[in-house]
């Protein structure tokens, strides 16, 4: 058993690697804010501990890794957008400043595994998307193509990646870095195997980036009168300009990283969606 301080355990991916952990018989000391939603937390698991804090306050860190062996950072501020761009850097950069500070400061850790996006890692020239598209797609808010649909981006189902940071708390070596990626595809392929699996129809035209970059300043403007995020937003459309394909040969050798096919993480994804009202077809 193995004791760990798990920052972001309320987020997406935190969450599932929260429940894993405990599954697999470790201790596992949930850092999150006074303001988050526990309610996706394992409601009265004994080896499940709470700790309230910031990842932009030191002190609280320091306290919160007392007794830990381990430490994922997962936690991050991830949105198309924000009024404040800067309180991307103090979370993100200085949380993981703070998280290294704190490392330093705590005797007993002996392992940090931080979570990045591949963002960190720059573009291989293409597009990039995500479940969100998905969403748009079968909503019907997004009926062709994201531009030529035939760039690549590196897709992975979020149980692979959970199973990748289990494996690098095991078998990671420390300084490397491990990118826990899965299959190379373009968005044609995305939402034509989408198709497929739904049995419904397939786009039929292409909506070309300048088109979407337009509706995402529109976005933006309407979100600094409503106060609400958009659904994307013109740094986004940026990001799509680009690709992002990756290999994910060194975690398979290192870790036994085995991420499944696009066709059985898009056919459960999509099953999920559909189950949980998201998405009809």
């Amino acid at each position: 058993m193995v004791k760990v301080l798990l920052t972001g355990a309320t987020g997406y991916l935190g969450n599932r690697l929260c429940h894993r952990l405990l599954a697999e018989g470790h201790a596992v000391r949930a850092f999150v804010r006074q303001s988050s939603d526990l309610s996706s937390l394992p409601p009265s698991h004994p080896a499940l501990e709470l700790a309230f804090g910031d990842v932009t306050d030191l002190p609280s860190l320091v306290d919160a890794l007392q007794g830990c062996e381990v430490i994922f950072h997962v936690a991050a501020l991830v949105e198309p957008w924000l009024p404040d761009p800067s309180r991307f850097f103090t979370v993100n950069v200085g949380g993981l400043k703070n998280v290294l500070q704190a490392f330093r400061e705590t005797k007993t850790l002996k392992k940090i595994i931080y979570t990045s996006s591949f963002f960190a890692l720059g573009p291989t020239n293409g597009y990039v998307a995500d479940e969100k598209q998905l969403i748009e797609r079968f909503n019907g808010r997004l009926p062709g193509y994201v531009g030529d649909g035939n760039d690549r981006e590196s897709l992975s189902h979020v149980e692979d990646v959970v199973s990748g940071h289990v494996a690098a708390m095991h078998k990671g070596r420390l300084g490397e870095r491990y990118l826990l990626t899965g299959e190379n595809v373009s968005f044609v392929q995305v939402f034509d195997k989408a198709a497929v699996i739904t049995k419904t129809r397939k786009p039929f035209f292409h909506i070309p980036l300048g088109v979407v970059e337009i509706y995402g300043w529109i976005s933006v403007f309407f979100s600094r009168i409503t106060g609400k995020l958009p659904l994307i937003s013109y740094p986004t459309v940026r990001v799509l300009r680009h690709q992002w394909a990756y290999s994910c040969d060194k975690a398979k050798a290192e870790l036994d990283y085995g991420p499944r096919s696009l066709n059985e993480g898009l056919s459960e994804v999509l099953l999920w969606l559909k189950e949980s009202g998201t998405i009809k077809y």
